[in-house]
């Protein structure tokens, strides 16, 4: 198990960035934790990996799934936050996960099914800017 600290959003935002650039070109990141650790934050570093500007990343709470286009490549942003597991399967989400560009997930621990080749990451907040990124075998 590895962990990491980081200090403010430009520091979650970077490291989000370089995990972004490992996942490259069809790579999957299932986050979890708590409502404000900083998984939005941290997306917005996997899209600036891709090309993508910050502004245009947004917690898709609402829309369930966004898609984004950089000159990277593509990032599908899902979050699940308004769902359970058992309302995960209608979206069609498992076949999207295995699909191209680059897939993360907020609040995996929803998932109905285990998605192989997956980099799980745990945010956690410290304090008031700093967090706490722990990855998941």
């Amino acid at each position: 198990m590895t962990r990491w600290t980081t200090s403010g959003e430009a520091a979650t935002e970077e490291f989000g960035r370089r995990v972004g650039r490992e996942l490259l070109p069809d790579g999957v990141l299932l986050l979890s934790g708590e409502l404000g650790a900083g998984k939005t934050v941290l997306v917005k570093g996997v899209a600036a990996a891709l090309g993508i500007a910050r502004d245009e990343v947004q917690s898709p709470t609402f829309t369930l799934m966004r898609s984004h286009q950089g000159p990277g490549g593509t990032l599908l942003h899902v979050d699940l936050y308004r769902l359970g597991p058992e309302d995960v399967p209608e979206l069609g989400l498992e076949e999207a996960l295995y699909g191209p560009g680059v897939k993360v997930v907020e609040w995996a621990e929803r998932l109905p099914f285990e998605v192989a080749g997956a980099r799980k990451l745990i945010v956690r907040r410290t304090g008031d800017t700093t967090r706490e990124i722990e990855e998941q075998a």
